[in-house]
């Protein structure tokens, strides 16, 4: 029984002071699926987080680091011709730039289950700060962060198809913003 009461007092001490607790990314659990548009249609796939971590306080993020993978990219359909050149210098340039990282700053608080992220996202050796709005569940597995990113593609120096900067595409035309649909599982 003192045992008990010991391991639920450990396991409660961090709610009890709102101290801050850093909770490592389960990279076998969290999924990232992106989408792409164009004028005549769509991709979508998926990319590896290859590690990560956050710390919370107070029901807020403080800081946090997320390392993708970009030689994971996958498209759905299994298109080896696009996926070879989604990883070229046309896109992500994924040879020179394997990973992509996402920092993480700080966030309102998740006290009703949702708030505002802040950080910056280096693609391609570029960086940009970035805001979204995440979904905080606690489960029995960990904690589950749900977020749909949007992401202008041309602010990382990736122009290929991009009718902001090249005329006369027609449909061939790729919109700027692409998103990632993020489930992550942080322990």
């Amino acid at each position: 029984m003192k045992n008990a009461i010991l391991l639920l007092t450990f396991m409660l001490y961090p709610v009890l002071t709102n101290a801050q607790v850093k909770m490592n990314a389960d990279t076998e659990k969290t999924t990232l699926q992106w989408l792409g548009e164009k004028v005549m249609g769509q991709h979508t796939g998926t990319i590896n987080l290859k590690d990560g971590w956050l710390t919370l306080n107070n029901n807020q993020i403080v800081s946090g680091e997320f390392n993708i993978d970009m030689a994971s990219l996958k498209e759905s359909e299994s298109n080896q011709m696009l996926e070879k050149h989604l990883k070229s210098d046309d896109f992500f340039g994924v040879e020179k730039f394997p990973t992509a990282k996402l920092v993480l700053t700080g966030s309102d608080s998740f006290e009703k289950g949702t708030a505002v992220v802040r950080g910056s996202l280096t693609i391609k050796g570029t960086t940009n700060p970035i805001e979204f709005k995440a979904l905080l569940q606690k489960k029995d597995e960990g904690t589950w962060f749900f977020a749909n990113i949007i992401i202008d593609r041309t602010k990382f120096n990736i122009r290929y198809g991009s009718g902001s900067f090249f005329d006369n595409l027609g449909d061939k035309a790729i919109y700027d913003e692409f998103k990632v649909k993020v489930n992550l599982l942080v322990k």
